[in-house]
């Protein structure tokens, strides 16, 4: 049954909260906001109980017992902590200087206080709009790890779960550990062996949920949401914070019920293996198999995997015996994760190291898909552009993409979070691309975000925890590992290739400054690209030449790029000419006069007054190197391809698929000019060189080895 093709509230019954599905039929909508919902529901799977605090709070209202001793469980040490964080604003005026020391007290509560609330400090972890750095720093140090329960109760639940009689476990399982082999808040597993079905024999993993865990956790959520009520009144009051902590609650609510929903795990590893089983082909992942049969909302049966967590980079080598094989694993991981986040947008929103292993064989495997989330084409498009903005250190652009994202309201002047953006971010961003630390940046950014009125959405949450727990389990096994380093090649393949409007926008802004092309970018941006396995020469060219034409493209930019062109071939042309002269006859030709361009005189006066060439003309033009590494690629990308082929006729038939973007060039009124202009310009450069090469010497009285 798929749960997530219904939609399940809440209502009371008896004093209890249940699930009454309702089955509903989706209308079509013309709004970006109802197409985007639809296609989270076909990836992201529903839990059957959803959580409906509108009906926790009707329930536990009329029973104010259930709720007052885990009130002040909760209250007491939580406002004992917040007593002391505003007797250092308000008398001492030390929060800052106290916050790493707060910072450690919260984590140390937090530990204490159960599941629902540990996992809420997780959650809080990934929120830099709400808490300073320091905090986010020790609350991720949170561990989701109790003590398990006994294993006798695991056996009942799994009785009552799956509808066996009583002491009927072994009719079914063969415990090969009488232990748990992991604890959790949410529940333990255990390893087994089926006695029963088709797979009869099949070792697995039997994760079986806590005793009354969904209702320790609607209980806390309940507790959690009348306070955030009371804090965000609290903050807007005297602080003037407008925070809406009921929505972040809210949204922590819905995530947590869809985890302690097995059914909606199980069907989510379904679709992950759907989506990825390119990755599965080729040896890279491997994701567990579901058991159906013996799966239900509180007890998951998955294939059991042998393998090693990814803690240890040596110990992978050991596994394996293969010393390349951590740096495969983790190539691995970020691309498979960055195809998840940045291609179809369904990805795993927890990749923490005990959710991943590593097999004897070297594949990379996912064992939890309790947290998933989801990102539309829109979200995607903004994340590789707010990448490039930061690389780009365009503040203001990513000012401008945060208020499209929805992360500051129109009607806030952005000018002072420009500002602060530049302020804080050069000390991180200075760094090349390959030194990038994704927390680092993360933190200054948080730093921004706490600062100004900042609304960050679930999605940005989810991605930022996956980003930096992605990092932090590369880095147990390289140390040198930075995720960007990694990803960048495939951002930059997507932003030169993608067709999006959005993409086109912000590699127009990365390119041509003032219309004027900035080579030296393109250059950096062609050669990342061209290491990306979705690199695509031929899209490539179509992008540049839809900024070309384009209605935002204009003279002025084209006739920049016309001399900068010219000027690049004249240098080539030049030395290639010199070179093929000296190959076949061994004369080797000294360096032709200059030409005047990029506005510096042809000849300058030295020290004593002699006419000499000006050095700055000879140095070799902006566009050089970019047109030598754009041929490379294009020769490099031939040759595998050609390499490839296995007939004459797969060849021509590649060769036919690059026939439209000929066409398509050669049609072109603009680029026919440019073409014609460059042309006429090179020819009319080198005729006016070999006259200056044989005659300047003579009529300026220079020798020719003064133009060496």
């Amino acid at each position: 049954m798929r749960y997530h093709d219904k939609r399940l509230y809440a209502v009371e019954s008896k004093n209890q909260l249940v699930a009454v599905p309702t089955t509903t039929t989706t209308t079509t909508t013309t709004t970006v906001t109802g197409e985007r919902k639809r296609r989270e529901d076909l990836l992201v799977a529903k839990a059957r109980r959803s959580y409906d605090p509108e009906a926790s709070e009707k329930l536990f209202w009329r029973q104010p017992s259930r709720w007052l001793v885990r009130n002040a469980q909760i209250f007491v040490p939580l406002a004992l902590f917040g007593t002391r964080v505003a007797v250092d604003i308000l008398i001492f005026d030390a929060e800052e200087k106290h916050r790493p020391q707060r910072a450690k007290e919260l984590t140390e509560i937090i530990s204490k206080l159960g599941p629902a609330i540990i996992k809420a400090g997780q959650a809080l972890a990934s929120r830099p709009d709400l808490l300073p750095s320091e905090y986010l720093n020790e609350l991720q140090k949170l561990q989701d790890r109790v003590p398990p329960f006994e294993t006798r109760q695991a056996l009942e639940r799994v009785e009552l779960s799956l509808g066996l009689p009583k002491n009927g476990f072994s009719s079914i399982f063969e415990l090969l550990e009488e232990e748990p082999v992991a604890a959790a808040s949410i529940g333990q597993v255990y390893r087994a062996r089926l006695k029963k079905g088709d797979d009869q024999g099949a070792i697995v993993a039997l994760k079986v949920q806590r005793p009354k865990c969904e209702e320790i956790i609607t209980l806390d959520l309940f507790i959690l949401r009348w306070w955030a009520r009371r804090i965000t009144d609290f903050l807007q009051i005297f602080f003037g914070r407008d925070l809406d902590l009921v929505s972040v609650i809210q949204d922590f609510g819905e995530i947590i019920f869809r985890e302690i929903d097995y059914v909606a795990e199980a069907e989510n590893a379904r679709q992950f293996s759907l989506l990825y089983a390119d990755f599965e082909r080729q040896g890279l992942v491997k994701i567990p198999r579901i058991y159906e049969e013996f799966t239900t909302n509180e007890v998951l049966t998955m294939e059991w995997i042998e393998g090693s967590r990814l803690v240890d980079g040596a110990g992978l080598v050991r596994l394996t015996g293969n010393a390349e094989t951590p740096a495969r694993i983790i190539d691995t991981l970020v691309q498979c994760s960055l195809r998840q986040m940045l291609d179809l947008g369904f990805f795993h929103a927890d990749p923490h190291g005990g959710n991943l292993l590593a097999t004897q064989e070297g594949r990379l495997v996912y064992l939890d898909f309790g947290m998933m989330s989801y990102l539309d084409e829109a979200q995607r498009l903004a994340i590789i552009e707010a990448v490039v903005h930061l690389v780009n250190r365009d503040f203001e652009a990513l000012a401008d993409l945060y208020v499209r994202m929805g992360f500051i309201a129109p009607n806030v002047d952005t000018r002072p979070i420009v500002v602060g953006l530049a302020t804080a971010l050069p000390d991180v961003l200075d760094a090349s691309v390959a030194e990038l630390n994704v927390k680092n940046v993360v933190s200054k950014l948080g730093d921004v975000m706490y600062t100004f009125p900042f609304r960050l959405p679930p999605f940005y949450i989810a991605i930022i925890r996956c980003l930096g727990v992605l990092e932090g389990v590369a880095i147990q096994v390289d140390p040198d590992f930075r995720i960007v380093s990694d990803a960048y090649p495939y951002i930059a393949s997507r932003l030169l290739t993608d067709d999006s409007p959005e993409l086109k926008s912000a590699l127009r802004r990365l390119l041509f400054k003032d219309d004027l092309p900035q080579w030296a970018r393109f250059e950096a941006l062609l050669e990342r690209a061209s290491g990306s396995a979705v690199y695509d020469g031929a899209k490539v060219v179509h992008v540049l030449v839809d900024l070309l034409v384009g209605p935002e493209a204009s003279n002025q930019l084209r006739a920049a790029l016309v001399a900068d062109i010219v000027d690049a071939l004249d240098h080539l042309g030049t030395d290639a000419a010199r070179s093929t002269i000296k190959l076949f006859t061994g004369i080797q030709l000294p360096p032709p006069p200059p030409i005047a361009t990029r506005g510096f005189p042809l000849f300058i006066l030295d020290a004593t007054d002699n006419l000499v060439p000006n050095e700055q003309d000879t140095l070799p033009p902006p566009a050089t190197e970019t047109i030598l590494k754009a041929t490379k690629a294009v020769q490099s990308q031939g040759a595998t391809a050609i390499a490839n082929f296995d007939s004459a006729a797969a060849a021509v038939e590649n060769l036919r698929e690059y026939a439209p973007l000929v066409q398509r060039i050669t049609n072109e009124p603009a680029l026919r000019r440019m073409a014609a202009e460059v042309a006429a310009a090179v020819t009319e450069r080198a005729a006016s060189r070999a006259i200056r090469l044989a005659f300047l010497p003579l009529s300026n009285s220079v020798s020719p080895s003064s133009t060496l």
